[in-house]
């Protein structure tokens, strides 16, 4: 196993033989027998554990089983506790998915932090097939048919091409010693019952199923090839792209049928599960969302825009006196004072400075916020005004005003108070400008 295992590093995974690797690791055979390889291949790997606290014990056993072998070979081991079950329940997840989640969060966290160029975990040809089942019993498109990628972004998995029994073979043959998951055993687990109760019977219909797998996995992945082809072409028809905002035309998109399938193909990049609610979505009201765990899709008017999940939560900021910038989610709000106006703009306002209370408050808006719109003399809703300007449900979600006592001076990148407009007789002029 090791000859071959070495072959499949310099003939698919070449890069990895100069890199730093991270390596997750359970206390499982699987992951045990990858390290070994890896160490005997001459790669240059630390390890990565997870504790979930989803079996008591159970699960402090495997870390000290997984440290005391790490401290044995001399190895660099990282471990992380996870609070697993209300990372679940508070993002709608099962738990296989959420511990799926947070692991490879973190994986990606060290990598970054740490400059581990890549990332190896022990998934096998067996672990392929299951998961062919589990998206086939689930309905799933060609994406999820295609099983496990031996390679994503900074993911490597190059244990793909060997077998359960393979690994248990090398296992046994090295005198390794790992420790057994007990939820394993249970079959209440669609990925279990595939394991215990279908695959066996497979194998016995099929002795060579896996082989024949990777071939019909190897067809998949061609016409997903030519599916992401026709993708960039309707993307390049019926979307476009601002920053992190992806706005889809209804119009143009309708024209193309089945709708269903075009919208799968557009958006299940993006977690999204819930397709007919997302069909549904094309003919809803405006300010209709629809959520996976890291995105949302708007229905705004004749579009549908998707946008990454962001935290709603933002704390007044004050601005003194003597400050000249400050960061916020819109960008940096400088003030600098000016001794003439110069050309104004929806992002670049000129204010007396005589006229405010410092600190000024930089705050989210309000139910109840008003101001009066330069160049009007009443005074006028905050959100009258986003609904006069048709402002989505992004634009008003992510709104800030800055405020003297509790006068709304501007609306920051678009509409200025009138009451704090310059005149002839001003004598000290704030420049305030987002960048």
């Amino acid at each position: 196993m090791l000859e071959i295992f070495r072959e499949h590093i310099e003939n698919t995974f070449p890069f990895l033989k100069k890199a730093r690797i991270l390596v997750g690791v359970s206390a499982g055979v699987d992951s045990k027998v990858l390290s070994e390889l890896c160490m005997q291949a001459g790669l240059d790997i630390s390890l990565a554990h997870c504790n979930f606290n989803l079996r008591a014990d159970e699960s402090d056993e495997d870390e000290k089983f997984v440290l005391q072998w790490a401290e044995e070979n001399e190895m660099e081991i990282f471990v992380q506790h996870f609070r697993t079950k209300s990372f679940a329940r508070e993002n709608n997840l099962s738990m296989q998915m959420a511990a799926r989640e947070l692991r490879y969060s973190w994986f990606n966290e060290l990598a970054d932090q740490l400059g581990y160029e890549y990332i190896l975990t022990a998934h096998h040809a067996d672990d392929n097939l299951e998961t062919f089942f589990i998206n086939l019993f689930r309905g799933s498109g060609i994406e999820g048919l295609k099983g496990i990628p031996s390679h994503k972004d900074r993911v490597m998995r190059p244990l793909l091409i060997f077998s359960r029994e393979t690994i248990l073979d090398y296992a046994e043959e090295r005198q390794l010693k790992w420790r057994e998951d007990s939820s394993n055993a249970s079959t209440k687990y669609l990925r279990n019952k595939i394991r215990k109760e279908l695959t066996p019977v497979l194998k016995t219909i099929e002795p060579d199923i896996l082989m024949q797998l990777a071939k019909s996995r190897s067809h998949l992945e061609e016409s997903s090839l030519l599916l992401s082809d026709y993708k960039k072409l309707v993307n390049q028809e019926v979307s476009k792209t601002e920053g992190d905002t992806i706005s889809i035309d209804i119009e143009k998109l309708s024209a193309y049928q089945p709708l269903k399938a075009y919208l799968y193909l557009l958006l299940s990049d993006y977690g999204f599960t819930q397709w007919d609610d997302i069909v549904d979505l094309v003919d809803a009201q405006s300010g209709k969302q629809v959520f996976s765990l890291h995105y949302r899709l708007l229905k705004d008017r004749q579009y549908l825009v998707l946008k990454p999940n962001e935290e709603r939560d933002f704390q007044p900021m004050e601005l003194h006196e003597n400050m000249n910038q400050i960061a916020t989610p819109l960008g940096y709000v400088e003030i600098n004072e000016v001794r003439t106006m110069g050309d104004t703009n929806e992002r670049t306002v000129y204010i007396d400075k005589e006229k405010l209370k410092f600190p000024l408050i930089l705050r989210k808006w309000e139910e109840g916020d008003y101001f009066y719109p330069f160049g009007m003399k009443g005074r006028k809703k905050i959100s009258k005004y986003f609904k006069d300007e048709k402002f989505s449900l992004f634009n008003k979600e992510s709104a800030l005003i800055l405020c003297s006592g509790k006068d709304v001076v501007w609306i920051v990148g678009y509409r200025s108070d009138d009451r704090y407009k310059v005149t002839p007789e001003s004598s000290d002029i704030l420049k305030v400008q987002l960048n």
